[in-house]
């Protein structure tokens, strides 16, 4: 039987040249974590269901449509990870952060799934990073959240970059808007779209985050949450658009963004970037405060804020952008050519030995032709090339020849990385 085997609906084989966008990526948020001192944090792709459940929240898109999940022969109820924040608060409680110093500052970068319809720059497995600070409720943090990703976009080449910002209050500045917004929806339910309809009585607050065309005419006309924030919340905002101001992060107030995660408390945020021809291509990264999750998770009551990006759109866009694939940095200067059963023998040992001193070599050590190593030694546009014969690897010596003269000279195979070292440092 002729199987043909291929990946996944929604998943996808990720090659070199993808990699080269995600390691720059990576990068730039590795150089950022260093400067804000937050430090990696791994957790297991596959969590207890029931954090999602009750920390995403059972009535949002993720857990009702969207999570891939299992039951273990020992009866565990599991889910692939969906998201990165409830797994680094279980790690927060489990792992006792509870008694280090505040805030704790932990960042992360791996994959991710959500079972929903694949469309270009959505996967069912993707990637994001994060970057999570708990145990401080200043709006000093809010600001350093929201900087921390205007930077990394910054870094990675994005302009124009605006910042949409609201806040959702507390839980009963929550409790007191939703029965505005369902006064407001209840006369007008008969224009939303299906999912929205059922949202009505589940969780309003979803119908604001609803990209359909019809409901978002209808928010338009919605109560806005800023006008029903208690003093606490009012303030906390107040403060965290100062220090915005104080920043020069450009901003706009959106007073209907709510994002679509239940925990979120207080400040909830997107970073886009305005295109030259003023359309926005989507959200970049997005995040906000969520200071009931810890204890909701199970760990005392801990104020946190947090925010995370899609590293497949942020490299789609790279990749656009870029003229030509990420350029690597030049480091094959040696290639060692062999011709004969001894001399490839030797030149196992001798390749070794370079790699041994950190000197990047080039070898294709598979072919017997010196005219086809030669070939690609002069397409690696190497400085030099190692020729190792039958004579010379019976004499224990090699032949170094300069590419760019093609002068070349004898020397004993034992000084031969001693003697690449010092031309390849005179050639500098």
């Amino acid at each position: 039987m002729n199987l043909k085997f291929q990946t996944p609906t929604g998943m996808h084989d990720l090659f070199q040249e993808e990699w080269d966008y995600f390691d720059k990526v990576k990068k730039a948020c590795s150089h950022m974590a260093d400067s804000y001192e937050f430090t990696r944090i791994e957790t297991p792709i596959l969590e207890d269901t029931a954090i999602f459940e009750k920390g995403t929240g059972a009535n949002t898109d993720i857990v009702e449509k969207e999570m891939y999940s299992l039951t273990s022969k020992g009866g565990d109820r599991l889910t692939l990870r969906p998201e990165g924040t409830p797994g680094v608060v279980r790690s927060y409680i489990q792992n006792g952060m509870q008694n280090q110093p505040k805030p704790v500052k932990l960042w992360y970068f791996g994959p991710f799934f959500r079972h929903e319809r694949p469309q270009a720059g959505r996967f069912r497995q993707f990637h994001q990073f994060g970057f999570e600070s708990l145990g401080v409720a200043d709006p000093i943090i809010d600001a350093e959240i929201i900087q921390i990703f205007y930077n990394i976009l910054k870094e990675l080449g994005f302009k124009n970059l605006l910042v949409e910002i609201n806040s959702t209050g507390d839980s009963q500045c929550k409790a007191n808007y939703r029965k505005a917004l369902m006064g407001y929806l209840r006369s007008r339910q008969t224009g939303l779209c299906t999912d929205c309809k059922r949202r009505i009585k589940k969780n309003p607050l979803r119908i604001l985050d609803c990209k359909e065309e019809k409901c978002q005419r209808i928010k338009k006309g919605a109560p806005q949450i800023v006008d029903h924030l208690c003093k606490e919340c009012h303030d906390h905002f107040k403060n965290l658009l100062e220090f915005l101001d104080e920043k020069g992060l450009p901003y706009n107030l959106n007073p209907y963004l709510v994002r679509g995660l239940d925990y979120y408390t207080k400040t909830v945020f997107e970073i886009y970037e305005d295109t030259e021809d003023g359309k926005q291509i989507g959200a970049l990264a997005g995040g906000g405060r969520y200071d009931d999750l810890v204890k909701m998770l199970g760990g005392k009551p801990t104020p946190a804020c947090g925010a995370a990006a899609g590293v497949e759109r942020i490299a789609a866009i790279l990749k656009q952008r870029m003229k030509r694939p990420i350029s690597k940095e030049k480091i094959t200067e040696v290639f060692l050519a062999q011709v004969g059963e001894i001399a490839k023998k030797k030149s196992l040992k001798l390749f070794e030995e370079f790699r041994e001193a950190g000197v990047k070599v080039g070898e294709a050590l598979h072919k017997d032709s010196l005219s086809a190593q030669l070939k690609i030694a002069d397409r690696l546009d190497v400085k030099f090339v190692l020729i190792l014969g039958q004579k010379e690897a019976i004499d224990e010596q090699v032949i170094i020849r300069e590419m760019k003269t093609g002068n070349q000279d004898v020397v004993d195979l034992k000084k031969a990385v001693n003697e690449i070292k010092k031309r390849l440092k005179k050639s500098i």
